[in-house]
């Protein structure tokens, strides 16, 4: 399985880099991973409506070049569907025991995702209704991925 993670801004905190550098470096054995960052653009405070909408779209824009066509694109949103570790890591096993090999996972800016990567999904996904941080999120995505892997295997994880 080929794995692409596309974020939208830098990742600046060397603990996070750390601890996705590990959960990669732990899935390597089962898949390829590749970590694709996307610019993100200026937002401050107070922006209108119509120039949040404009961020995002330039943003999506930026996300939607890096997604090759045959992958299977998952979104993570708060409005997404949550799911169970096991339910996820069966979710997993069912891509590519059907043929959907190439999986991208997608990560917005601070405003969220454009009307268009939303489109292009094939499943939105939600970790909580709460809100976390998105360079967070990055650790925490992986880290499940490589928990769907131990639990597809049988393999013993901690719980």
């Amino acid at each position: 399985m080929k794995i692409t993670i596309i974020t939208v801004g830098k990742l600046k905190e060397k603990y996070l880099k750390q601890g996705i550098q590990e959960y990669v470096k732990r899935i390597g054995p089962y898949a390829k991973v590749d970590l694709i960052e996307v610019a993100d653009e200026k937002a401050p405070e107070n922006l209108s409506e119509a120039q949040m909408l404009e961020v995002k779209q330039k943003e999506g824009e930026r996300i939607l070049s890096k997604i090759n066509t045959d992958s299977y694109v998952i979104t993570l949103e708060i409005d997404g569907q949550q799911l169970t570790s096991e339910k996820f890591a069966k979710k997993m096993d069912d891509l590519a025991t059907y043929g959907k090999s190439k999986v991208a996972f997608v990560i917005g800016g601070s405003l969220g995702l454009s009307d268009e990567v939303l489109q292009r999904r094939d499943f939105g996904l939600s970790f909580s209704k709460m809100t976390f941080p998105h360079q967070l999120m990055r650790l925490v995505l992986v880290e499940q991925v490589y928990r769907a892997f131990k639990i597809n295997r049988g393999e013993p994880y901690h719980k």
